[in-house]
């Protein structure tokens, strides 16, 4: 795929929410999206480091239209905050990008394991409060940001929280097949609305997603190390934020699709995907599972 940001059509008129948009593919994504005219939201837990990435955007791209507003997505409250403050207002994209990796054992503010509960069961919810603001919109469109490491393993349905035994890598790499299940049942939901549900990787980026888990453990070496990995291995941000942004904007991009490249690396086009996360029936069961945790229904497309 030899698509680049000067591919992005124009996008005046257009509003985006990207989550976790202060630092690396999430902050090159919504940088990108406000440069060719689209009205952007950085949905991001830290207002210092969400207020630094908007000075750095407005620096960058002086014309944006572009804001901040404060989102926790290990906390529904915070969910269901920034949703009741978007109330019905149309939506054209949402970029479910934030996320953990590989973390040490935690909770969210509600109890679920923290990689689950940011990474899928946060965005669940946001993406269900939102839902009237998307099919508001025309043409609207949900990107969610997965893994190649979700190739780790399938989820387990009767132990979605880590009770029976937590390893991180396999946590992160579940709570990236349930992306992948959730756009999946989004998709056949959404077939009927002027809804497109996608989903894409970033290979290996240089993000903060990497380094976090060192940090998190007050390990300076571990941290130190994984932010030389990313300088020496890992592509820049801006090569990161490709998939997503095509998948956000490019014309032909299909339902249910899986972007990224195909290597740690390299030009982005149809990613490797397991099978399992095309399992209509697991998806089924993962979805109303989610429902049932979240408390999040989502009636005007129940399927």
């Amino acid at each position: 795929m030899g698509w680049t940001a000067r591919d992005i059509p124009d996008l005046k008129g257009r509003t985006s929410v990207v989550t976790g948009a202060n630092s690396g593919i999430g902050y090159v994504t919504a940088r990108e999206l406000a440069r060719r005219g689209s009205r952007v939201v950085l949905a991001c837990r830290s207002r210092q480091r969400g207020e630094a990435a908007l000075n750095r955007l407005f620096d960058e791209v002086p014309e944006a239209r572009a804001e901040l507003r404060l989102l926790d997505l290990a906390d529904l409250a915070s969910v269901r905050a920034f949703a009741g403050e978007w109330g019905e207002a149309p939506l054209h994209l949402l970029v479910n990008n934030a996320g953990l990796m590989a973390v040490p054992l935690a909770t969210t503010v509600d109890g679920f394991e923290a990689q689950f509960g940011v990474n899928h069961l946060g965005h669940f919810a946001l993406t269900g409060l939102l839902l009237d603001g998307l099919l508001n919109a025309p043409g609207a469109r949900v990107v969610t940001v997965s893994s190649m490491l979700h190739l780790l393993g399938n989820i387990d349905i009767h132990n979605l929280n880590a009770e029976q035994g937590y390893r991180r890598w396999l946590a992160y790499g579940r709570s990236k097949t349930a992306n992948l299940l959730f756009t999946h049942e989004l998709a056949r939901r959404s077939r009927d609305h002027d809804l497109l549900a996608s989903a894409v990787h970033p290979g290996y980026a240089d993000t903060e997603l990497h380094a976090r888990a060192g940090r998190l453990e007050r390990n300076p070496v571990k941290e130190r190390v994984a932010r030389l990995g990313n300088k020496l291995l890992a592509s820049r941000p801006e090569a990161g934020a490709m998939p997503t942004l095509y998948a956000a904007t490019a014309p032909e991009v299909a339902a249910d699709s899986f972007t990224g490249p195909a290597q740690l690396r390299g030009r982005a086009g149809r990613a490797l995907r397991a099978p399992w996360t095309l399992d209509d029936a697991v998806a089924i069961r993962l979805w109303r599972a989610s429902e049932d945790l979240t408390g999040i229904r989502y009636d005007a497309i129940s399927g």
